[in-house]
């Protein structure tokens, strides 16, 4: 009994890692798919466009990983080394999170959103100078 669940909660594990994978996999083709759709052509724009995506696709095929992680080590024996190991897979893998998402956003997530500059015209002070020569 014990030995089919163990199978089982492994076998999910690896499902999870799959889907990791190929959220990652298919958000890289994603981001071409909609930028060069959307500009037709590569300029700037289209790099930061494609940048930005893959690096959200990174950021949650990542996340995945991380439960993947967390799942598969249920059903391992408890060792101080597995919990070494695991430990030191959520550390990288949390260290690349952020670092990505730093990048990304320009700040860290427990930093507040800067807020947007007005981009409005100043309609109250349009003078004309008079020319009284």
């Amino acid at each position: 009994m014990i030995d089919t669940l163990t199978h089982y909660i492994d076998l999910i594990a690896k499902m999870i890692e799959v889907i990791g994978v190929l959220i990652m996999f298919f958000g890289l083709f994603l981001a071409l798919y909609r930028a060069f759709r959307a500009s037709g052509h590569f300029n700037n724009d289209t790099y930061v466009e494609i940048r930005q995506t893959v690096g959200k696709s990174i950021l949650l095929g990542l996340e995945v990983l991380i439960a993947a992680d967390i799942v598969a080590t249920v059903v391992t024996e408890p060792s101080l080394r597995s919990v070494l190991v695991l430990g030191f897979i959520v550390l990288i893998r949390t260290f690349l999170s952020l670092s990505l998402q730093v990048e990304l956003e320009g700040r860290f997530p427990w930093q507040n959103r800067k807020p947007a500059p007005d981009k409005q015209p100043d309609t109250d002070n349009h003078t004309v100078p008079i020319d009284k020569a």
